[in-house]
C-alpha cells in the first residue's frame, strides 16, 4: 500500500501519553478553615467544594500560573466559544484557536500545524490522541471537554518528547458543585443531525462528592458524494473526598465513529501537461464498499493528598484503548491526468484492523516555599508508561481490478467492485515504553522579576517489527527557562527558551528509522491587559528550530515505499492575539501570525505552510434586548503551494477567507435557538496541500435548541 497513507501504530502518541499527567486539570485545593475547632467534615466539605470551584489547568510548566504570568504564549478556547459557533468536533474547536492550522487532507484524517510545525504532542488532561506521525483518526466529539488550551512553541516540561510546534491540552468536564444540566438537539445541511446531553449533581447530602455523564450522538451526510458519518459519545466522572487530606476522581470514556464511503488520500490537482484541474466539490474518489470505523475507551484514576496548607502530592492512572477497523481504496496517479480525458489515475485496496493498548502512571509534589523572603513555587515528578500496538491486514491479489487504471475522473461509487479479500496475517507490531523524571520551580527574584526554570529527562525504548525487527533505546534531557518582568500591575514583559526531542517514525531509503529530531523555541514577547483587566493581549517574537526534521525524499518504484531524510528547519516570525471582553456581554479573540520558514540551506521551505493567517471571533448581545445574540467568526490564510510527489508539478491554491456567523435567541432564561450558518460567502477552496488535499465544504447550516436545567 502507498507508505505515506499507512496507517502504522508505532507512532509517538503512545509514549507522549505518560507525559503530561501533571498538566491535568489541576487538583490543588486552597482551601482553609477559620475556625480552629471545626469539625473534620466542615473541612473536608470545604475542601472538595473549592477543589471543584478553582480547579485549573497547569498550562505550560506545570506550575500554578495565570496565561499572563506564563512566559510562553497560550491561547483557549472555552465551551462557550464552541456552543455558539457550533464546534462540535475537536477540528471544529480548533479552527476558532489564534495560530493553529487544521490540515484535514482526507476525510478521516487530519494534521494540526503551529508555527509551521506539526504538533505531535496533543493531549486529553495529559493523555494523548490517537495520533500517528502527528495525525488525528476520525472526528472527536468536543462536547466532553470543558475548553481547549494551545501553548506554542516547544514544551518538554509538559509533555517530555514532541516538536517546537506546540501543545494542545484538551481539559475535560468535571462534577459541579450543584445540581445542573443541559440537553440539546440539532439540525443541519445535508440531512445532520445531533443530540447531547450533560448533567452533574453532587450524590452526597454533604456534597463531598458529585458526578457528572456526557453524551451525544451525531449522524447525517455530507457534500462529498457518498460520504456518511456516525458518531456517539459517552463520558462519565465522579469526584470526592477522602479522609480529611485526600480527593479522589474517577472517570470514564467511549467514543465510537462509523463513516462510510470516506476518502483515503483525495483528489489528484496534476495533469499531464502541467496545469492543475478544477473539480466539482463534491468530488470524490471513494468506492461504496469503503468504511472507516474507529473506536476509542480511556479510564482514569486520579488521587490527590494535601501535606498541610502548601504541598500537595498527586498520583495518576490512565488507560487507553483504541481501534480502527476499516476498508478504503486510494486513487493516485504517477504521470498527472489526462487534460482532455482525465484518465490517468490507478487504485489500490487495503483492508485492516488495528489495536492500541496504552497504561501511564504518574507521582508529583507540588507546593510553595519561603525563599528571599517571598513566596516561591516548585513540583517535582515521575512517570512511566507502556504501550503495544497491531495491525493485522487481509491481503488482495494484486492483479485484482482494485490495483489497476480507473475510469475517467470523476467516475461512479460501483466503478470499482470490492476485492476478494483474504485472511488476516498480522501485518506489523510494536511495544513501546517511557520513563520520565521531571520538575520546575517558579522564583520571585524582586517584587517585578519572576523566573520560571526547570528540566525534563526521558527514556524511551521500542522494539517491533515494521516488515524489518528494531529495537531501540533513546534519552534526552531537555531544559526549560523563562523570565518575567512586571512593568506595572499590567503589563508583563517575558523571555524565555525551550528545547525537546522527538524519536521519529519516518524510514530512509533502507527502511532504518530517522534520528531523533531536536526541536529549540526562543520567544521574547509582552503580554497586557485592558479595560479592567478585561481584555488580554499578547505581542510575541519567536523562532523555532528543527534539527534533522524527516522530509519526504520521494517515491522508490523499486521498492514501492516512500522515503525520507532528515532536514533543520527554521521558523521565525510574530503573532498577536488580543482575548477577552470588551463589555459587559461582547466577547473578542483576534489573532495574527506572520512567519517565515527556511531550510538548512537558507531557501524557502514548506511551501504548503500559509505564512500568514489570522482569525477572529466575536460575540455579543444585542443591547436594549439581551435575550438576542450574535457572532461572527472567520480565518484567513495567505496563498500556498506543493509541488506533487510523483509528477512534480506546483499546485497552488489562493489566498482566501471563510466566514461565519451565528443568531441566537433565549426563547425563555434556560432556553436557547440558535440557527449558525458557515461558509457564508460560499468560497471554494483546497482544504489542505499538506499531502492530498479536497474541496471543503460549500455554505451550509445548523439550527438548534438548548434548554438548561
Amino acid at each position: 500500500m502507498p507508505p505515506r497513507c499507512r496507517r502504522s501504530l508505532s507512532g509517538h502518541l503512545p509514549w507522549a501519553i505518560s507525559l503530561a499527567l501533571a498538566a491535568s486539570p489541576g487538583m490543588a485545593v486552597a482551601a482553609e478553615s477559620t475556625a480552629a475547632d471545626a469539625s473534620a467534615t466542615t473541612l473536608d466539605a470545604v475542601r472538595v467544594v473549592s477543589q471543584r470551584a478553582n480547579r485549573v489547568s497547569n498550562g505550560a510548566t506545570n506550575l500554578d500560573l495565570d496565561i499572563k504570568d506564563t512566559p510562553q504564549s497560550i491561547s483557549t478556547v472555552d465551551r462557550a466559544q464552541m456552543a455558539q459557533f457550533g464546534a462540535n468536533s475537536i477540528n471544529d474547536a480548533l479552527r476558532l484557536a489564534t495560530g493553529i492550522q487544521v490540515e484535514e487532507w482526507e476525510t478521516n484524517r487530519t494534521n494540526y500545524l503551529a508555527r509551521g510545525f506539526e504538533i505531535k504532542n496533543t493531549q486529553i488532561d495529559g493523555v494523548g490522541l490517537p495520533n500517528d506521525w502527528g495525525i488525528v483518526t476520525g472526528a472527536m466529539d468536543a462536547f466532553g471537554y470543558e475548553k481547549l488550551e494551545v501553548i506554542r512553541g516547544a514544551n518538554g516540561l509538559l509533555t517530555g518528547v514532541g516538536n517546537a510546534s506546540g501543545t494542545i491540552n484538551y481539559v475535560r468536564k468535571r462534577p459541579t458543585n450543584e445540581a445542573r444540566g443541559e440537553v440539546g438537539v440539532s439540525v443541519g445541511s445535508w440531512g445532520k443531525r445531533r443530540v447531547e446531553v450533560d448533567y452533574s449533581t453532587p450524590i452526597t447530602a454533604d456534597g463531598r462528592w458529585a458526578a457528572r455523564v456526557v453524551a451525544a450522538h451525531e449522524d447525517g451526510d455530507s457534500y462529498l458524494r457518498g460520504f456518511t458519518n456516525d458518531r456517539n459519545f459517552l463520558y462519565g466522572v465522579v469526584d470526592g473526598q477522602i479522609g480529611e487530606n485526600g480527593t479522589l476522581t474517577l472517570g470514564y470514556s467511549w467514543q465510537k465513529a462509523n463513516s462510510d464511503q470516506n476518502m483515503w488520500g483525495a483528489l489528484s490537482f496534476a495533469n499531464t501537461d502541467g496545469s492543475q484541474p478544477s473539480w466539482g466539490r463534491s468530488a470524490s474518489t471513494t468506492q461504496d464498499w469503503t468504511y472507516w470505523n474507529t473506536r476509542t475507551r480511556t479510564a482514569f484514576a486520579e488521587y490527590t493528598h494535601h501535606l498541610g496548607e502548601n504541598w500537595e502530592v498527586k498520583a495518576s492512572y490512565n488507560y487507553r484503548q483504541i481501534g480502527n477497523d476499516d476498508q478504503l481504496f486510494f486513487a493516485f496517479s504517477t504521470t498527472g491526468l489526462d487534460p482532455q480525458t482525465h484518465t490517468g489515475l490507478v487504485g489500490w485496496a487495503y483492508k485492516g484492523i488495528d489495536d492500541m493498548d496504552s497504561h501511564l502512571g504518574d507521582v508529583t509534589l507540588n507546593g510553595r516555599f519561603q525563599l528571599f523572603g517571598r513566596e516561591q513555587e516548585a513540583m517535582l515528578g515521575v512517570s512511566v508508561a507502556k504501550s503495544s500496538a497491531t495491525t493485522w491486514e487481509h491481503p488482495v491479489d494484486p492483479n485484482d481490478p482494485a490495483f489497476g487504471a480507473l475510469p475517467a475522473f470523476p467516475y461512479a461509487g460501483n466503478a470499482i467492485a470490492e476485492p476478494e479479500w483474504g485472511p488476516r496475517t498480522r501485518s506489523n507490531w510494536t511495544n513501546q515504553r517511557l520513563k520520565r523524571g521531571y520538575g520546575a520551580t517558579r522564583l520571585a527574584l524582586t517584587d517585578r522579576l519572576k523566573a520560571v526554570v526547570g528540566f525534563n529527562w526521558a527514556q524511551y525504548h521500542r522494539d517491533g517489527n515494521n516488515g524489518n525487527n528494531f529495537d531501540q533505546t533513546e534519552s534526552n534531557i531537555s531544559p526549560y527557562a523563562g523570565f518575567t518582568w512586571d512593568f506595572n500591575d499590567r503589563v508583563l514583559g517575558y523571555v524565555s527558551y525551550s528545547d525537546i526531542y522527538q524519536p521519529q517514525d519516518q524510514y530512509d531509503r533502507n527502511r532504518v528509522y530517522l534520528d531523533p529530531t531536536k526541536g529549540v523555541n526562543y520567544e521574547v514577547g509582552v503580554k497586557a491587559e485592558w479595560l479592567d483587566r478585561r481584555l488580554l493581549t499578547t505581542l510575541a517574537l519567536f523562532k523555532a528550530k528543527q534539527q534533522g526534521l524527516a522530509t519526504s525524499g520521494g517515491y522508490d518504484l523499486d521498492t514501492a515505499m516512500y522515503w525520507y531524510y532528515g532536514v533543520d528547519v527554521e521558523s521565525k516570525g510574530v503573532e498577536f492575539e488580543a482575548t477577552g471582553k470588551l463589555g459587559e456581554h461582547a466577547s473578542l479573540v483576534f489573532g495574527f501570525t506572520h512567519l517565515s520558514m527556511n531550510n538548512q540551506d537558507g531557501g524557502d521551505t514548506y511551501t504548503w505552510v500559509p505564512r500568514r493567517t489570522a482569525n477572529l471571533v466575536f460575540s455579543s448581545r444585542l443591547p436594549g434586548y439581551e435575550a438576542l445574540s450574535y457572532g461572527i467568526g472567520g480565518r484567513w490564510q495567505s496563498a500556498i503551494s506543493t509541488r506533487d510527489t510523483y509528477t512534480g508539478t506546483t499546485i497552488a491554491q489562493g489566498s482566501y477567507a471563510l466566514l461565519n456567523a451565528f443568531i441566537g435567541w433565549d426563547v425563555l432564561p434556560n432556553a436557547t435557538v440558535r440557527a449558525n450558518v458557515n461558509n457564508l460567502t460560499d468560497r471554494k477552496y483546497i482544504n489542505s496541500l499538506y499531502q492530498v488535499g479536497y474541496y471543503g465544504a460549500p455554505s451550509n447550516y445548523t439550527l438548534s435548541f438548548n434548554y438548561r436545567f
